[in-house]
């Protein structure tokens, strides 16, 4: 049925469930996992010409993304392994979440997306939008969709 998951995490505690119940359906039906966390390219420096330079300020947001990440990913695949499932991890640096699960999907072979959803409706979902909700929209590879 399935052979590769893919489940995106943002660390949170939905995200956290998606990773149990994404392990479990692939040792249900005999698949690996791909955990995929993405953060968010540096913006900048907030301190305009003043402060530390540019590149300092990058550098410390790489390193506390991917420290971030790490932490992340060890969890992931402690639940994996307690549940003798191969898991394997991608790290992407984007502001363009939706298309980034879509094309880390597409680029791992992953043949199921399993992710989370906040479930925001009315003017929070209007506002915020939802990655799910993109995903779910231009996705090709099939989504499942855990509250």
């Amino acid at each position: 049925m399935f052979r590769n998951i893919l489940i995106p995490t943002d660390g949170s505690t939905l995200s956290d469930r998606a990773i149990k119940d994404g392990v479990a359906l692939a040792k249900l039906v005999g698949a690996k996992i791909t955990v995929l966390h993405i953060y968010p390219k540096f913006a900048g420096s907030p301190y305009g010409t003043f402060g530390p330079s540019e590149d300092i300020l990058e550098e410390a947001h790489e390193r506390q993304a991917k420290a971030e990440a790490d932490k992340l990913f060890a969890k992931a695949a402690r639940t994996a392994k307690d549940a003798g499932v191969e898991a394997e991890t991608q790290l992407v640096q984007s502001d363009d979440v939706y298309n980034q699960i879509i094309a880390t999907a597409k680029r791992r072979k992953c043949d199921l997306i399993c992710m989370a959803s906040h479930g925001r409706r009315g003017i929070a979902g209007v506002l915020l939008g939802s990655e799910t909700q993109k995903v779910l929209t231009h996705s090709t590879v099939p989504v499942l969709v855990l509250r």
